[in-house]
């Protein structure tokens, strides 16, 4: 399992990683002025950033408990970005619309097209952190 300050080092520049690609890049997407975008961005990223930390931490457990082991698979990686971005879609949803002052239907389509980068965004960055960072060696105990 990993530590809380590596998991907190995952949160954080998961988050302001993303912030960085995706700021211009929806400004520019949605033409919507950069500030709208980055104030979205950053109070998103912000609840994201919780979300990361818990979702983690109870999906750790869940594989540790069902499978004696937190490595992931592909198929696992799979399950565990599209679970992740699908709760945090629920939660951002409202904000976005009301923040921006758009209908409930282009906010859902914003927050999708955000949602589909995010996908493959943590995916990639989340194999890329376990390479960087990998587990630490399962512990075994002395009898």
């Amino acid at each position: 399992m990993r530590t809380t300050a590596d998991r907190i080092r995952h949160a954080l520049s998961f988050e302001i990683i993303a912030l960085f690609i995706v700021t211009p890049a929806g400004a520019w997407a949605f033409g919507v002025p950069i500030h709208d975008i980055g104030v979205v961005a950053i109070i998103s990223a912000t609840i994201a950033t919780g979300w990361n930390y818990l979702y983690n931490l109870v999906f750790d457990h869940a594989l540790m408990r069902f499978n004696g082991t937190v490595r992931k698979t592909i198929a696992m990686r799979v399950a565990h970005a599209t679970l992740f971005e699908a709760g945090l879609l629920i939660v951002l949803l409202p904000f976005i619309a009301w923040y921006l002052g758009i209908g409930l239907i282009e906010a859902l389509m914003m927050d999708i097209s955000f949602a589909l980068f995010y996908l493959i965004y943590a995916f990639i960055f989340n194999w890329v952190y376990d390479l960087v960072f990998p587990l630490p060696a399962p512990q075994t105990e002395i009898s």
